[in-house]
């Protein structure tokens, strides 16, 4: 068995940027990442939404040529080619932690991680083969994934996630997308501006509900001007995927209405990657689907930490590095 004085659980951006400052700070460290490494952020997130809507954006000025003193005739888009571009950016960013794993001496183990009394580690990888690891201090980084709701069941197909979205082989005519987050109004914009007729479906009466009412108001206008449809106070009862469209019947203040479309998108937030890594097992305190840290990120198990979209407070990548410095930077006693 492996003993480390830090294994820190996941890659995405609290994951690695954790294990790299662990790294410089002398310690012997390793990260566990049973997919590729930079987590969601790089690989399914805000790297790879981002290069798509730059390709959104640079279509939308090669349609507006003109504008510019410009003469371009029949501007037009290869979606899958826009995809590929977008897939390439993130593997990219993946190797570029890889570079950095390497660079800093950490070791990179592949598997799926779970905690053992003890201060240790268990990890299955692709085959089910299991390895023990041992650390004075685990830094779970465990991240986020896509919310399922029981009306809202994804089959990968006709109702999809986040990462089905950044990867359609052929683009939809027409798409609902239910969630009008960062993550429902990212690909809105990018598919509207490809062409894809766009409904957003919010339950809130305020799109980007989170955000200030007046900048809400002032981007339900901007997007209902580029011709995307917005239905607030309104919620996704059922969904009909038995034929070739799926049909949506929607609950609106006036009564239901259907909505019909290719493609069906779910983006109605996030939620906290905390099942079985073992944290029933070790008393590990949660709540409302979050693991409970003092002000340094441990648990209420000495020698056992978590940070990012696990623990209370907003999911971003920047916050989830900053948590990740603060917690060993305060176990080295810098803090």
């Amino acid at each position: 068995m492996s003993k480390y004085d830090i294994i820190v659980l996941g890659s995405g951006p609290g994951g690695y940027v954790t294990a790299i400052r662990a790294s410089q700070l002398g310690f012997k460290t390793a990260i566990i990442e049973k997919e590729s490494l930079g987590g969601v952020c790089l690989n399914w997130g805000c790297i790879p939404t981002k290069a798509l809507l730059k390709s959104a954006q640079v279509f939308d000025y090669l349609k507006h040529a003109e504008d510019y003193g410009l003469k371009l005739e029949n501007a037009d888009k290869d979606f899958g080619a826009v995809v590929k571009r977008s897939r390439n950016v993130a593997e990219g960013m993946s190797k570029g932690v890889e570079f950095l794993m390497k660079k800093n001496k950490i070791d990179v183990i592949k598997g799926f991680g779970k905690l053992k009394s003890g201060k240790k580690v268990v990890v299955t990888d692709e085959n089910d083969k299991t390895a023990e690891y041992s650390a004075e201090h685990i830094i779970i980084a465990t991240g986020a994934r896509s919310r399922e709701l029981p009306s809202l069941k994804q089959d990968g197909k006709k109702v999809i996630g986040y990462r089905e979205a950044m990867t359609l082989k052929e683009q939809p005519k027409s798409m609902i997308i239910v969630g009008s987050g960062a993550i429902g109004s990212e690909f809105g914009h990018f598919y509207n501006a490809m062409g894809t007729e766009v409904t957003i479906v919010e339950f809130l009466p305020n799109i980007v509900p989170l955000e200030d009412e007046e900048i809400s108001k002032q981007f339900e206008r901007s997007i209902k001007k580029a011709g995307i449809k917005v239905m607030t106070n309104s919620s996704v009862e059922s969904l009909d995927t038995s034929g070739k469209k799926v049909k949506a019947t929607v609950k609106t203040k006036k009564g239901e209405v259907i909505l019909e479309a290719d493609i069906v998108l779910s983006a109605v937030g996030i939620k906290s990657n905390i099942e079985n890594i073992g944290l029933e097992e070790l008393g590990i305190k949660t709540e409302k689907d979050k693991i409970i840290v003092d002000e340094w990120y441990q648990t209420n198990v000495p020698g056992i930490y978590a940070i990012g979209d696990i623990v209370p407070g907003p999911a971003l990548a920047h916050v989830a590095s900053a948590e990740g410095i603060t917690c060993v930077e305060k176990i080295k006693g810098l803090q």
